[in-house]
């Protein structure tokens, strides 16, 4: 496993210092595209999307509705929500997200899965490489038993899992929201010529192909 580049400080006496709920709030970053074509990024839903994905330290997460939780996991899940970044094919995620579910831990996790995923990702974390954890404010980098451990600790989860046994954690989603733009109003369009359809079935191209790691993930 990979050890996260974070170096650990963690007294007793501190640890609501390290776990403060100020710093990185978890959330969906919305990538919008805008009828003129022109891209922006937004960590708001925009006005006409059907549903809003954000969350935030001191918020409650998404992944664990809060009937569903006893009172006591309710209030250190409120408090400190926990956020899984992860990408398809990296062994720490999946050995970080089998952890988290062992431990009973609810959590909200977003996949880094294209090139928009992974600019996103570099502006949360700073850093390019997976899988990524924040625990109220507390960025965590890399996967280490032991160090995941000490925080979740100092967040007052507990050791073992007091989730109902019903419960099931949110499927990951897309770090990256895709907005697409409006259709715009239909108007008459006088029909294509035989020598305009020529034209473009020759310039037609074949769609793009995705990278398999984009933005240079690392695992």
């Amino acid at each position: 496993m990979r050890h996260s580049t974070v170096t650990f400080k963690l007294l007793a006496c501190c640890a609501g210092l390290l776990l403060g709920s100020t710093g990185l709030d978890a959330q969906t970053i919305y990538r919008i595209v805008g009828p003129d074509g022109k891209v922006t990024y937004s960590d708001r839903a925009p006005a006409d999307a059907k549903t809003a994905t954000a969350t935030g330290a001191g918020g409650r997460p998404i992944a664990s509705p809060e009937n569903n939780l006893p009172y006591e996991l309710r209030q250190v899940a409120s408090r400190y929500p926990v956020t899984l970044y992860s990408g398809a094919t990296c062994a720490p995620c999946n050995a970080g997200r089998l952890m988290l579910q062992s431990r009973g831990v609810p959590f909200t996790e977003y996949t880094v899965s294209t090139q928009e995923d992974a600019e996103a990702l570099q502006r949360v974390s700073g850093d390019n490489s997976l899988p990524f954890l924040t625990i109220g404010g507390q960025k965590i980098k890399g996967y280490s038993e032991a160090e995941w451990t000490q925080f979740l600790n100092a967040a007052n989860y507990p050791a073992t899992s007091a989730l109902p046994a019903n419960y099931r954690n949110a499927q990951a989603k897309p770090l990256v929201a895709v907005q697409k733009p409006a259709a715009a109003p239909n108007q008459p369009q006088a029909p294509a010529t035989s020598e305009e359809k020529s034209a473009a079935s020759e310039t037609s191209a074949p769609p793009a192909v995705a990278p398999s790691s984009p933005g240079g993930i690392r695992f």
